[in-house]
């Protein structure tokens, strides 16, 4: 998989507060939503690719076991949700109002 976000990879992202950096990758799960819900399968995969980058990047900085669960956690979720069989019943709306909490927050501060 390509880095995508080469200045963040460098640097840059562990300088985001924690929801500065979930509001990011609630943008690339917007961004996957509506590529799959256009019927954009290769922009969707790419969105998603972005996510795990993100989350990745995220997941490294952890030096907190609770935020380094709540982030696996978060990712196999979204893995579920956007390759295989969404076992654990996440919708749209559900992604939506789990990262809209974020986005306010990282505006907020």
């Amino acid at each position: 998989m390509n880095i995508q976000h080469q200045q963040l990879a460098a640097g840059k992202w562990q300088k985001f507060t924690l929801c500065e950096q979930m509001a990011n990758i609630g943008s690339e799960v917007e961004r996957a939503i509506k590529w799959r819900n256009k019927g954009n399968v290769a922009y969707g995969q790419l969105a998603f690719e972005r996510i795990l980058e993100l989350l990745d990047l995220s997941i490294g900085l952890q030096t907190t076991y609770p935020r380094l669960k709540e982030l696996s956690r978060l990712r196999e979720v979204l893995v579920d949700y956007f390759v295989f069989d969404n076992s654990y019943a996440s919708s749209d709306s559900s992604w939506q109002k789990y990262f809209y909490a974020f986005n306010y927050a990282a505006r907020v501060n």
